[in-house]
């Protein structure tokens, strides 16, 4: 029987031990982390809303701009150079996905690199390759960290596999599972991976981030293997009221009893990546305070 890692348990946790330290600290104001969201999609206004609470929770200030669907590109900008400007705001979240119109990868890039607390900018992205500790690390990739050094999970000198190449969790995963400490040796599996099921058969800890339901099976699973599942997908359900249900990338039923630990969906990844958010936002105030 394998040991299930509990992301619910591993957040709420890290929430107190960063209401804890807020408290401690005598700045003249509370932190504050801003959010962006463009439209009326369920799932943003959802996320948005969980992120607000648990900052209320933390003791961070959260201050919510809701965009019409038809923002230009131009007046987004204009919003966030607001934001990079007000010094009493300390993260700038822009909650993806955005409307077709508007360029996520420009968006992204746009944030302040000390106000960019999901990591997703291309000086943040270029800290992180450098392992500078002015990095702020993609929060989902950040959360794994979490749970494998909280679950007490060996990766020095481990095989480590990560299916995905994404920039907001499989290549970010990569380079912190390879970073000094670290140590493991790292494979990156993606669409056009030659021989997959054999290489994350090899796998010591096998890490999937594909966006697809039960992409991985049984048969693609070391025995003793710690398996992290970041997918959060729905397929439809009749013993639901929503008609749906939320599945992982892998297979839990068939793959949970060859591992020595695994991560559930939903409560494994997902609440950690939140965690993440509120950690980098508290490290983002605790510098713009100390300048």
């Amino acid at each position: 029987m394998s040991e299930i890692i509990d992301g619910n348990a591993t957040a709420k946790a890290i929430h107190e031990e960063l209401k804890a330290e807020l408290a401690q600290l005598k700045f003249d104001r509370p932190p504050c982390v801003a959010f962006i969201r463009v439209g009326e999609d369920p799932a943003s206004v959802s996320y948005v809303k969980k992120k607000g609470r648990v900052a209320g929770e933390i003791g961070i200030e959260s201050r919510l701009h809701v965009l019409p669907e038809s923002t230009s590109q131009d007046e987004l900008n204009a919003l966030i150079d607001t934001l990079n400007a007000d010094d009493n705001v300390d993260a700038v979240l822009i909650q993806a996905p955005l409307p077709k119109q508007l360029n996520e990868r420009d968006t992204f890039n746009r944030v302040r690199a000390d106000k960019d607390v999901d990591g997703f900018s291309n000086a943040n992205l270029g800290f992180l390759c450098q392992e500078d500790q002015r990095a702020f690390v993609a929060c989902t990739p950040a959360g794994i960290m979490e749970l494998l050094d909280r679950a007490k999970v060996e990766t020095k000198g481990k095989r480590a596999v990560v299916i995905g190449r994404s920039l907001i969790v499989g290549k970010p995963m990569a380079l912190l599972l390879m970073k000094k400490g670290a140590d493991a040796t790292v494979t990156v599996c993606h669409s056009r991976s030659e021989n997959m099921k054999e290489i994350c058969a090899q796998a010591d800890i096998l890490i999937a981030a594909v966006g697809r339901p039960n992409t991985v099976s049984a048969d693609m699973v070391k025995d003793g293997a710690v398996v992290i599942d970041v997918g959060i997908n729905r397929v439809p359900s009749t013993e639901t009221k929503s008609g749906y249900r939320l599945v992982g990338d892998v297979d839990f039923k068939n793959v949970e009893p060859k591992c020595s630990k695994i991560t559930p969906v939903p409560g494994g990844v997902g609440p950690m990546t939140v965690a993440m958010l509120m950690k980098n936002t508290l490290k983002a105030y605790k510098g713009h305070m100390k300048a």
